[in-house]
């Protein structure tokens, strides 16, 4: 496993979660919401892109 991967993902959990504190504490609850939101559509198409990389490869593997 690619450990950049882990670090983009710890990454930008970081960043959201001291943004979503910022908002918090602002009185901007409705746009921490969508920011953390974001964030998760962002990590979950990355590791989507990784998930079709490794069908792709098992798919080359048995050579279907």
């Amino acid at each position: 496993m690619d450990v950049d991967l882990i670090f983009k993902i710890a990454a930008v959990g970081i960043i959201v979660s001291i943004l979503n504190q910022v908002l918090v504490r602002s009185g901007r609850e409705e746009q921490a919401t969508m920011t953390t939101l974001a964030a998760l559509v962002v990590v979950l198409m990355i590791v989507v892109q990784r998930i079709a990389e490794l069908f792709d490869l098992v798919k080359s593997l048995f050579q279907f």
